[in-house]
């Protein structure tokens, strides 16, 4: 399988990996998957660590280099054909890199893993959903 990743779902990868549900953390170690991933998730992370809602040690560009290292992927890369069909992609919303994450997963016939509710709901692509299971009540709660 050739799996596009999410912005979060790479970020998880590296920086939380408790946040990926058992079968998204499985896919991305099994041997037969390709691990695709697209420069907006790079830009996505910087602008993350600009405004201080992600953490990581050091520069963010040598972070983000190193991360790619350590889990060399394909790139995603955004073509004249990814952003044409980012206009005509259906997602729930209008954000600019969740439509390219989407179209890219549509141009280079990729499964988007995501935990996002918006691409989730998109039609026209594959999608994995990094869905946790939901612990189990007990009969007295």
């Amino acid at each position: 399988m050739k799996l596009l990743l999410d912005t979060h779902v790479w970020l998880w990868a590296h920086l939380e990996p408790a946040k990926l549900a058992p079968r998204v953390a499985a896919a991305l170690v099994a041997p037969t998957n390709e691990l695709w991933l697209s420069p907006i998730s790079i830009w996505e992370v910087l602008l993350l660590i600009e405004r201080g809602r992600v953490v990581v040690r050091g520069d963010p560009r040598a972070w983000v280099e190193a991360a790619w290292a350590r889990a060399p992927m394909q790139e995603a890369v955004l073509t004249r054909a990814v952003a044409e069909r980012s206009r005509a992609v259906r997602v729930a919303h209008q954000d600019p890199a969740d439509r390219f994450l989407a179209a890219s997963a549509e141009v280079y016939d990729l499964t988007l893993v995501t935990d996002d509710e918006n691409l989730l709901c998109g039609t026209g692509y594959r999608r994995l959903a990094n869905r946790r299971a939901l612990p189990r009540r007990s009969r007295g709660a």
